[in-house]
């Protein structure tokens, strides 16, 4: 994760997260006290907390599925949100109704009807219930194009062998760590998608003992190669007043919300790197919030803090960043409100070296 230099030290922390995470907070309808219990957790034991606040929820039944869409994957001009067809911004193939005619059914090309896509689908868990019938991972999606995809990993294609109408690829795995075939969703979409893994790994979270898993998951947790992809996934692609819409929409029927559309900085907190940079003289520095908005603060150690310290911003260019600092008995306060959204790299320089902490706003 980190190398040494001399004469400094050098320690990069990659505090991804994503930079709609204020205004979805405001437009999400999240129950007061809903998540109760996860601040300053992280890690495992944040994956435990989220995984208490949401199991146990209302199971549906199969066939209810084709019903509940209605409610949660509706467009606003009354057709099916089918992602695996969808052009955000632009006009798609095809469409579909709500109507039984559009229903799956049998097909023979993109365009005869949508069916019931488990994005993570349903070999790798048995079949079982309720994660069968679990809205966070099923969507509507072309019949055709969902039986182009099966039960293949989603990963990135490099030589592709096959495409849909709106882009969606079938081809061989270029992410490291994996090179089968896999299925990529449009990049539009696939955000949409890590988020629902990332609810799968943590709705089901030591429950999935006896799920065969795939060469994507084990049990329902992302292999390396695959966490690593969905991180890049999820941060590149915001969360959408789409997904905030499904996400208030599915609570309605399953009583239970997939906590990283409503707190997409959760994912960083359990699977990236933690929040703590240790130096080669145990010397930690934290950095928060993440994002951060109007201010940074960075809590400094008393041993640092009393020493000759300079605190230096670039932005992702190498510009360095004009900072207001404010010195408190145990931080440094950094007032950012002016500042673009974007990376920054705060460097902290002492005697004892050099630390980097790379943040976005």
């Amino acid at each position: 994760m980190y190398s040494l230099t001399r004469p400094y030290s050098s320690i990069i922390l990659a505090l991804l997260s994503l930079g709609l995470f204020f205004s979805i907070t405001i437009n999400a309808q999240i129950p007061p006290g809903y998540y109760d219990g996860t601040q300053g957790l992280s890690g495992t034991a944040l994956k435990s907390a989220l995984h208490d606040i949401i199991k146990n929820h209302r199971s549906q039944s199969y066939s209810s599925l084709w019903d509940h869409f209605e409610q949660t994957d509706k467009k606003g001009n009354g057709t099916v949100w089918d992602m695996y067809s969808d052009i955000p911004g632009g006009t798609p193939p095809y469409v579909y109704n709500f109507t039984a005619s559009d229903q799956c059914g049998t097909y023979s090309q993109e365009g005869d009807c949508y069916n019931r896509e488990h994005s993570f689908p349903q070999s790798w868990f048995n079949s079982g219930m309720p994660m069968k019938s679990d809205l966070f991972h099923l969507v509507p999606t072309d019949g055709f194009v969902n039986g182009k995809r099966g039960d293949l990993p989603f990963g990135d294609v490099g030589a592709t062998t096959w495409t849909s109408m709106n882009g969606s690829k079938l081809g061989d795995c270029i992410t490291s760590g994996y090179s089968g075939t896999v299925f990529e969703p449009i990049d539009g979409y696939k955000g949409d998608m890590a988020r629902s893994f990332f609810y799968m790994a943590t709705r089901y979270y030591s429950e999935d003992g006896s799920w065969p898993g795939s060469p994507m998951v084990n049990g329902a947790e992302p292999l390396p190669w695959a966490r690593d992809m969905l991180m890049e996934w999820a941060e590149n692609d915001p969360v959408s007043q789409k997904e905030i819409n499904r996400n208030n929409a599915v609570y309605q029927i399953q009583d239970n919300r997939n906590p990283f559309i409503d707190h997409p900085e959760f994912i960083q907190s359990i699977w990236g790197s933690p929040s703590l940079i240790i130096t080669e003289n145990s010397l930690q520095i934290h950095l928060w919030p993440v994002p951060f908005l109007d201010v940074v603060n960075i809590s400094i150690p008393e041993t640092i803090l009393s020493k000759d310290l300079s605190v230096t911003v670039t932005d992702a260019a190498g510009k360095e960043i004009k900072a207001d600092l404010d010195f408190g008995p145990d931080r440094v306060v950094i007032h950012t409100t002016t500042w673009p959204r974007g990376f920054y790299l705060f460097s902290i320089r002492s005697e004892n070296g050099v630390q980097v902490l790379r943040a976005i706003k």
